[in-house]
């Protein structure tokens, strides 16, 4: 019970949901979903936190980054596997997961994180956008 318990929490919540359809498209760092999101860079370990102990998705780190994708069928539990698997045809009209999807093709971590000026992170966004 405890397990279903923690993967039906760990859904129930629209950032998390988010989460998981962006990382659908690929994988991402922490400062890459605290842009699409808007939140702050706590907010969104602690979203990722509930997800991976959930057995939804995986972190993998690279130097200074931590990159995070979706969990494989090997590493889910029975009820993160259906959630999974059913969530890649759920909420694809829903306006607040298109417009996400959407800011996603322009988000890359060269243009996210505390070492991006204000200035040169305006410059980059502005030339994705083109």
């Amino acid at each position: 019970m405890r397990t279903y318990l923690r993967v039906m929490k760990a859904v129930a919540d629209s950032a998390r949901v988010k989460i998981l359809k962006m990382l659908q498209h690929r994988e991402l760092c922490v400062c890459e979903i605290q842009t699409l999101l808007r939140i702050s860079q706590p907010a969104v370990s602690r979203h990722l936190r509930l997800l991976e102990d959930a057995d939804l998705v995986r972190s993998q780190k690279d130097g200074m980054w931590s990159n995070f994708r979706l969990a494989t069928k090997e590493e889910c539990n029975p009820y993160s596997l259906m959630i999974l698997k059913n969530l890649r045809t759920w909420l694809e009209d829903e306006p607040q997961v298109r417009d996400v999807l959407k800011r996603l093709r322009t988000v890359d971590r060269a243009t996210c994180g505390p070492a991006i000026s204000g200035a040169r992170r305006a410059r980059a966004e502005l030339n994705a956008a083109r």
